[in-house]
Order: C-alpha cells, then structure tokens, then sequence
C-alpha cells in the first residue's frame, strides 16, 4: 500500500487526519472554501470517479488486470483525485471515515455470511 511521503509511521486513521489537514490548507490557501459544499464535493467526487471509469472502458477483464505502467500512473492520479473528494466532503460533514467504513465493513459481514456468499458476486438479497 502506498504511503504519503512523510506519513509512513502513522496508522492509517492518523494518515486520513493528516491528509484531510493538508486538504483544508490548500483549499483555504486558495480560498476555496465558499466552493465546497457538500453538494460540491459529492459531485466532484463523480465526476473524479468517472474519469477513473473512462480507463477501463472498452478493456477486456484481463486487460484491465494488465495495465500499462502509463496507464497504471493515470488510473492512480484518477484514484487520488476520488480520494481527495472523498477525504474532503468527509470532514465538512464531520464523519470519520475510518469508523464509517469499520461499521460498513461489520454490516457487510451481516448481510454477507462466509457460508453463504463464498464464490457468488449476488447482492445479499439473493443468496
């Protein structure tokens, strides 16, 4: 898993703050903060998320297994700018996303048992 430079000894709660922190201060450098509602963000968050898409359009599964060390750099510059946004409308909503996705991922659990979605790609309400 790839690191900020200077955050390598952080836990990854900890990274978040960090970026978010360095997120408020470039925006408020710029004064962007007039421009980042949460509707804002949550649409520069498509947006960013359908840049990402556009790199696997038309790609076969295994081509987009397989992807160019070019190409690779862009699907990440397009995964960061999705993080960015995210980290973002995270903190002028004031939610934690590392107890957000923890709860999320002991729902998921729920909906999902070992026994019962192991090997199947169906939503929960059809295992």
């Amino acid at each position: 898993m790839a690191t900020v430079r200077g955050m390598t000894d952080l836990n990854t709660s900890d990274n978040l703050t960090s970026l978010a922190r360095q997120l408020q201060q470039f925006a408020d450098a710029r004064d962007w903060g007039p421009f980042h509602s949460p509707k804002n963000l949550a649409s520069a968050l498509i947006v960013e998320a359908g840049e990402l898409l556009e790199h696997f359009q038309w790609l076969t599964e295994d081509q987009s297994r397989q992807l160019t060390p070019d190409k690779k750099q862009a699907v990440a510059h397009e995964m960061a700018d999705v993080l960015l946004y995210l980290v973002q409308l995270s903190t002028v909503l004031d939610i934690d996303l590392m107890d957000a996705a923890q709860a999320k991922l002991l729902l998921n659990a729920q909906k999902y048992p070992v026994d019962l979605a192991r090997g199947h790609s169906r939503k929960y309400d059809a295992l």
